[in-house]
């Protein structure tokens, strides 16, 4: 398939003109970066081929990863995490360049950007506890990542116990037996229905 598959860098915003038609566009996680999201998928779609389909991944459920009570700090780090994350993407959408609100109901935003929405599904990576090596070294990443991101964000004390857990692989962090990771990615897709006349 070499010659049917070739790789080009575009800027998302301003040269999607640029891209050219195609039978296939696959978005993760690229939409919510641009300030108006339909705007962007109605510039997606228009490159479409007729019958092309375009695959958005855009929701699902953060990743879990510890119990509810962990023995150290408050009980409920990982919803407190989840809101601050929330908070954080908020602000991100606010402040990006002609950010619009939107109701992010993927398949009608599809459908409004002139497609027609084939599917929604949902894809889980579910890895139970105890966590090998390769799975705690992404954990650890995942956690490094929110800790840089949202860590202003917490309080002192759930600050600490995120710290403790991305600095230490003992039973009591990223090594603790209970950890384990389990996350969704829920994928839409819409296919042109523009007449190739």
């Amino acid at each position: 398939m070499a010659d049917r598959i070739f790789t080009q860098l575009a800027d998302f915003q301003t040269e999607f003109d640029s891209l050219g038609p195609a039978d296939l566009i696959w978005s993760r996680n690229g939409v919510h970066h641009i300030g108006d999201q339909e705007a962007a998928l109605r510039s997606l779609a228009a490159c479409l081929r007729p019958g092309g389909l375009l695959v958005i991944a855009e929701s699902g459920l953060p990743p879990r990863f510890l119990p509810r009570d962990i023995g150290m700090g408050r009980p409920g780090l990982q919803a407190r995490l989840d809101a601050a994350a929330e908070d954080a993407f908020g602000e991100m959408r606010d402040q990006l360049p002609g950010s619009a609100a939107t109701v992010e109901d993927w398949p009608a935003m599809l459908a409004r950007a002139g497609l027609i929405p084939s599917g929604t599904r949902s894809f889980f990576t579910d890895l139970p506890s105890p966590l090998g090596m390769r799975a705690r070294e992404y954990l650890h990443m995942h956690l490094t990542r929110v800790r840089d991101q949202i860590g202003d964000r917490l309080d002192p004390e759930d600050r600490a116990t995120l710290e403790h857990f991305v600095d230490s692989d003992t039973h009591t962090g990223i090594g603790r037996p209970d950890a384990f990771y389990l996350t969704a990615t829920t994928v839409h897709t819409a296919r042109s229905c523009r007449s190739s006349v």
